[in-house]
């Protein structure tokens, strides 16, 4: 048996291991994050104390190592204020360097990172389509396209060829949606990779489309993020100005214990449409 937590941070939802005995293999991370088949999430962490930080290893869903999830370090400083490791203010040790946390209440958890740098405008044909958006690091790659009509974005069609597209390397990217109605709000959707789909935010999705918003003259920050989970997320310049913080929703919601069954990950028929080899 595994002990876990479960919590959930603007519509992200994460396994997470407090101080296990040994790493979980990529092939267990895989299987628990499966949904109907089994728990359920788009990733899992491991925590560990190290003196006054926190150590945070992250895995997206698909048992993969990921060098940052803002939500998902949201989310892992609200599970150490929880479990007592922290007072309101603690250090989360990330691949992509450290980030500080503060807890605003038990539903809301704020992280401050370096600004990002000026998305990179490129133009990308895909789907049979050239398509231009702005490319950018946030501790992981994000592509970010300005879509007026929200609703209609084909996540289910472009995304998947530019989240691989060559242009992006070997490692690929994530791909993001976004608008602005208002120069202090954006609503944005993201098709993650190691998740391979659609999830309801993407904190590093967030500051990328800031990011590109702000690069192209349509937005300024204070900003209020909807994602398609239905939670705001606010982006903010620190007052050094060379950091930006993200705070919102960050929850532990269950306790519990994955049963061998958890591992049980059988392969998707030959006819399921979402195989990539189908």
């Amino acid at each position: 048996m595994t002990d876990f937590f479960k919590v959930s941070g603007g519509g992200n939802d994460f396994l997470a291991l407090a101080e296990p005995a040994e790493a979980p293999a990529t092939e267990d991370i895989r299987a628990w994050c499966g949904r109907g088949v089994s728990l359920g999430a788009d990733g899992l962490f491991v925590l560990r104390r190290a003196g006054p930080r926190v150590e945070m290893d992250y895995f997206n869903s698909d048992g993969l190592p990921a060098d940052l999830c803002l939500n998902g370090t949201r989310c892992a400083a609200q599970l150490a204020f929880h479990l007592g490791w922290a007072d309101n203010t603690v250090e989360i040790q990330t691949g992509a360097g450290p980030v500080p946390a503060h807890r605003i209440d038990e539903r809301n958890v704020r992280v401050e990172l370096p600004a990002p740098g000026t998305p990179r405008q490129m133009t990308v044909e895909a789907a049979g389509t050239a398509v231009t958006g702005g490319f950018v690091t946030v501790g992981v790659p994000h592509f970010v396209l300005l879509w007026p009509e929200l609703e209609r974005a084909p996540l289910a069609g472009l995304a998947p060829p530019l989240r691989r597209h060559a242009a992006f390397g070997p490692a690929g990217t994530n791909v993001n949606f976004a608008r602005f109605p208002e120069r202090h709000r954006m609503e944005i959707r993201s098709y993650e990779r190691g998740v391979e789909g659609e999830t309801l935010a993407c904190g590093t999705g967030v500051l990328a489309g800031a990011a590109a918003g702000l690069a192209l003259g349509q937005a300024e920050l204070p900003l209020q993020v909807l994602t398609r989970g239905g939670f705001i997320l606010a982006v903010e310049e620190t007052p050094q100005g060379d950091r930006w913080s993200l705070a919102g929703d960050a929850r532990v919601v269950a306790r519990g214990e994955l049963f061998a069954g958890a591992s049980l990950a059988p392969a998707a028929p030959d006819w399921d449409p979402a195989r990539e080899d189908g």
